[in-house]
């Protein structure tokens, strides 16, 4: 998993587009991809956009439900979508920021979104593109972490590299966490005249090859890492090993619990 400012522009080199897809995609992300295609009933004859889509593991699990043809994947990223057009071709890859969706309104059955939701400027008027783009009846989607708070192994892991780094750790390794309050995102739904949410929770799993390679992940995907001394970093490292020691497997793999929402409405 990575996490990144919200002002951030979003463009990553290729090696690092790659590395996301073998690493992360099958690590982490794969397995929220079925829960949000069930979430918005994805099936049928249905036309998908998955916005944010990287590189497209939700619009690749939604094309297995309602073939190719149907799904349309839209990222700010042209590295992320040239490794997505690499594992599967027949889907529709386009560039475009979810500000301003390059659609026609009505264009789709169903709108899905990712772990993205936090990194938009705006997101209420993220979610109103999603809207303007999805035909009346139809459904926006969309999967986020759920808050700090509840989170068993990143809640003490952010609060440990805090204890070492100060507040602004604090801030920026809790970026990923941001959208996590089931209220308030519910609230944004509503705004974005998106009214009556459906909402559901689920606890799954992140995978790190060590303890070491997760703060590695978490640290150096933010500023952080260039912003604090090698003796801080290496306070951080150990005290990860303290409070993740319960989620370290005998191989000292990690398999740290991750817990999400969901929130689904119809366009009116």
């Amino acid at each position: 998993m990575t996490t990144t400012e919200p002002s951030e522009s979003f463009q990553i080199p290729i090696d690092a587009a790659e590395a996301y897809e073998a690493a992360f995609v099958p690590a982490f992300f794969a397995q929220w991809a079925p829960i949000l295609c069930d979430a918005a009933g994805v099936g049928g004859g249905q036309r998908i956009l998955d916005v944010a889509c990287g590189t497209g593991i939700v619009a690749r699990t939604a094309a297995d439900r309602v073939g190719a043809p149907n799904v349309v994947g839209v990222d700010i990223n042209d590295a992320m979508l040239t490794v997505a057009r690499r594992v599967r071709p027949d889907i529709d890859w386009r560039q475009g920021d979810a500000s301003a969706l390059p659609f026609d309104s009505g264009s789709f059955d169903t709108v899905l979104c990712q772990m993205a939701l936090m990194f938009f400027p705006d997101p209420v008027h993220a979610l109103q593109e999603m809207a303007r783009v999805t035909a009346r009846g139809g459904t926006v989607a969309l999967l986020v972490p759920s808050g700090l708070d509840t989170q068993a192994a990143y809640g003490p892991f952010v609060e440990m590299a805090a204890q070492h780094a100060g507040s602004e750790a604090q801030s920026l390794l809790s970026a990923y966490f941001a959208c996590g309050d089931l209220g308030v995102l519910m609230s944004l739904f509503e705004q974005a005249g998106l009214p009556a949410p459906t909402t559901g929770t689920h606890l799954g799993t992140a995978r790190f090859p060590s303890v070491d390679a997760l703060v590695t992940t978490e640290v150096d995907s933010t500023p952080l890492g260039e912003r604090i001394t090698a003796e801080v970093y290496d306070h951080i490292r150990a005290g990860a090993r303290t409070v993740l020691a319960p989620f370290t497997t005998a191989d000292g793999s990690l398999e740290a619990p991750f817990e999400v929402h969901v929130v689904a409405a119809r366009r009116p």
